[in-house]
């Protein structure tokens, strides 16, 4: 986790042209991003031997909604963000292939937002709670120095918020598109007597493009920062998430999607499935600098979150008396602490950084299920068929060390990740369902770079992942029973191999190459009533290549592209259930390849434009791949914002077209569906339209 501020801001190559000021063409210079995360240090992306980038919120968030991550996140290679058309079940985002069963949420990656874990302690994240009107910047990590972040960490997604600066101003926004898409914003931010403060609320609503889909989302952030002495740095972040009954219109069979994208699974409908999502939280993050080149910082949090949930299980699937009923609630309370010491040793050739800290981060849920219906009643609390006390709890001190020795730089990491889940049934009426596991293991990563010349640097690395069972997918044996204590944590081995290059003044290029060998993936072992178990399976394998090119290549004119080809497969046949996976199978959730493109236009300070161009190849949709894959698509779309001032008022206008030419894809699929439901057709043709009004004091 690194500490909420003390990044510094990250200038995107693509936007790091100056204006002209003369008849004489300007040449843009190249500034390099500024990184946390990874060094748990303000670094140049270039000097860490990782796969690492920062997005720049200020920079592109003009030309966005700010309603979901998908928007920013799907320029950086490695990752796949999908959009699923569905806000009660999240965006579905994969690192390298980490995440990529997820039915909900986001698994296998670490999510962090101003130093507060958006992921429990099991590995289960929600993108929902990245409030990205306040983002300041995001950081994403891939490959084997993620790790040193903890299990489940397949890769990091780290989000600062902005510290309140400069002169006091006000802000209200209003936008709106296509399908009832509605969003109304007010802020305000600045400096007042050295404290800095951020205050934002934003209600958003949406009809939904698919029928029962429609979303009502409110959200809130405050932070305040402070520096208490000379020494010492303070923030405060409180947030809120709120969405109450956002439907759910569940997957589509193939024939469905093809005959009716915008069509809703009819037990949706019968069922009436939604959910509803109450989080508040509060951070606080504390800095001090002390003597000899060392300092401390301090991470707290703490929050609850309630959701409730009601599922399209039949009362027939509902009769075994292990059965745990089609509706889900749960009362959480998460909190933890993170505390470590960097420390420069000025002794040590060259320049050498120590890092040595422990985090401790707790969930509690309280959690019940109940049938939906009473009598012929459907979609209903009815009696109560599960109680129990979950906790999950993990403790992990580590130790990274940075050491520069002229043109060698050394990144080394250890963790010692140790996860313990208990469940306590007090139901009970069908029998005792309580159960408890303890994982552990200690994860090595290391990294080294050289300079060949002062534009180019190449780099290897290696390491070890541990990546543990859900909480979810603990929660079901495949005999029907409750808690899946035979489940075992998966295990990766990761190497990488890249070059980071400056070509011009105007140019940068990044390219890597990686291989990951996992053991003990889980796979689906059944998938009935409305209930999911899983398995350990035989190994698998992810190689791939990511390249991303960002360039000012011409006055008023820059380009971005982003490129990841991915072969997943497994290393081995797997029996599961009455099906087979046989082995050089592609993992499901996963596109082979994914590019992102981008050419920007701005010929005057007030103006810009983007023409933006997504390709993926197919996505095969279960694990034996027999089922009809997700065909691969490429789709257009084009921004352009505008900017005015008078006086101490600023005006700003977007307008946004996605998917210019109307192509019938499906943008998400859902791994493993036990209904064949596999299916997320994605928007048409659709438009978004904004504007604000700025005031300065």
């Amino acid at each position: 986790m690194a500490l909420a501020g003390v990044g510094l801001s990250t200038v995107g190559l693509a936007h790091a042209q100056t204006q002209p000021t003369s008849t004489a063409p300007e040449q843009p210079a190249v500034l390099e991003p500024i990184v946390v995360t990874g060094t748990r240090s303000p670094s140049s992306a270039r000097s860490v031997p990782a796969s690492v980038d920062s997005v720049d919120l200020g920079l592109i968030a003009p030309g966005q909604p700010g309603i979901n991550a998908s928007e920013v996140l799907i320029r950086v290679p490695g990752l796949v963000v999908q959009n699923r058309q569905n806000y009660a079940q999240d965006l579905q985002i994969s690192s390298r292939g980490f995440g990529s069963r997820s039915a909900f949420g986001v698994r296998g990656i670490k999510l962090i937002t101003d130093g507060i874990p958006a992921s429990t302690p099991d590995g289960q994240g929600q993108a929902a709670t990245f409030n990205l009107d306040t983002a300041d910047r995001i950081d994403v990590l891939r490959g084997p120095l993620s790790t040193v972040y903890g299990s489940n960490a397949g890769g990091v997604i780290e989000m600062f918020s902005r510290d309140g600066q400069g002169a006091p101003r006000v802000i209200t926004e209003v936008s709106g598109g296509s399908d009832g898409l509605r969003k109304y914003r007010i802020g305000a931010e600045g400096e007042y007597n050295g404290v800095g403060f951020l205050f934002d609320a934003s209600r958003m609503s949406t009809d939904g493009y698919r029928d029962h889909s429609a979303a009502t989302r409110q959200q809130q952030f405050g932070k305040i920062n402070l520096k208490p002495d000379a020494d010492s740095r303070l923030a405060i972040t409180v947030s809120g998430l709120h969405q109450r009954d956002t439907q759910d219109p569940l997957g589509l069979t193939w024939d469905q999607a093809v005959s009716n994208p915008r069509g809703v699974a009819p037990v949706a409908l019968q069922y009436n499935t939604r959910k509803s999502i109450d989080q508040q939280q509060l951070g606080v993050n504390y800095e001090r600098q002390l003597v000899n080149g060392s300092a401390v910082q301090l991470n707290v949090y703490g929050g609850n979150r309630k959701v409730g949930q009601y599922l399209a299980i039949p009362p027939t699937a509902q009769a075994s008396p292990r059965h745990a009923g089609g509706v889900v609630d749960f009362d959480r309370d998460f909190q933890g602490v993170g505390l470590r010491w960097l420390q420069t040793v000025s002794q040590a050739p060259g320049k050498l950084n120590l890092v040595a800290g422990i985090d401790y981060d707790r969930t509690q849920d309280d959690r019940t299920g109940y049938e939906n219906f009473i009598g012929s009643t459907l979609g209903v609390r009815g009696r109560q068929r599960r109680n129990e006390i979950d906790t999950v709890t993990s403790l992990d001190p580590y130790a990274q060390a940075n050491w520069v020795l002229g043109a060698w730089t050394l990144q080394a990491g250890l963790r010692h990740n140790t996860v313990r889940v208990d469940v306590d049934d007090k139901y009970l009426a069908n029998g005792d369902d309580s159960g408890q596991r303890r994982f552990s293991k200690t994860t090595p990563s290391a990294g080294l770079m050289y300079a060949i010349n002062p534009d180019i640097n190449v780099y290897v690395s290696a390491g070890k992942g541990f990546e543990t069972p859900t909480q979810a997918e603990l929660a079901y044996s495949a005999d029907g029973s409750g808690f899946n204590g035979a489940l075992s944590p998966s295990t990766s081995t990761q190497y990488e191999a890249g070059i980071k290059a400056r070509i011009n003044e105007r140019t940068r290029l990044n390219a890597a190459v990686f291989d990951i060998d996992t053991k003990n993936e889980l796979v689906v072992a059944t998938a009935a009533g409305g209930r999911t178990s899983y398995r350990n399976a035989a190994q698998t394998k992810r190689r791939g290549v990511e390249l991303s090119l960002d360039s000012a290549f011409a006055r008023d004119w820059t380009a971005l592209v982003a490129l990841t080809y991915l072969d997943a497969t497994y290393d081995g046949s797997v029996g599961t259930g009455t099906s087979r996976i046989a082995s050089g199978n592609k993992l499901p959730g996963v596109p082979q390849t994914t590019l992102y493109s981008e050419v920007a236009w701005q010929p005057r300070p007030w103006v810009s434009t983007a023409i933006e161009g997504v390709v993926r190849s197919k996505v095969y949709v279960e694990d034996t791949n027999s089922a009809k894959a997700a065909p691969g698509y490429g789709v257009i779309n084009w921004r352009t914002r505008f900017e005015q001032t008078a006086g101490a008022w600023t005006f700003r206008q977007t307008l946004r077209l996605d998917n210019l030419f109307g192509k019938r894809y499906i943008g998400s699929v859902i791994v493993g569906d036990g209904n064949g439901r596999y299916y997320e057709p994605a928007s048409g043709l659709t438009w978004f339209a904004g504007a604000s009004a700025q005031y300065a004091f």
